[in-house]
């Protein structure tokens, strides 16, 4: 299955990197590596995940992050990878 990440989630990725990069030294790398090998598992498990939003949302395994994206038959689309510390009506507008 390919794995697409639409550029709204590009930019989420971005912003968390730059998060972590000020908490502690090479903090952003291991966030980023982390929240990849999540999307990656999208290829096996896509589909499977609960509907919020209207999304299917992926829980990251050691960040407190979701992964919202939609899938077809060959390809996963993902929509935005937020913080999940944030208002929900927030992250309901920011998916709309």
């Amino acid at each position: 299955m390919r794995i697409v990440i639409l550029p709204s989630a590009t930019d989420d990725l971005k912003a968390g990197c730059q998060f972590y990069d000020r908490q502690g030294e090479r903090l952003g790398d291991y966030f980023l590596e982390c929240i990849f090998s999540d999307i990656d598992s999208l290829r096996l498990y896509a589909g499977i995940h609960r509907k919020v939003f209207g999304y299917h949302r992926l829980l990251a395994a050691r960040f407190p992050y979701a992964i919202y994206y939609s899938a077809d038959e060959t390809t996963v689309f993902v929509r935005a990878v937020l913080d999940c510390r944030q208002d929900p009506v927030r992250l309901r507008k920011r998916l709309k």
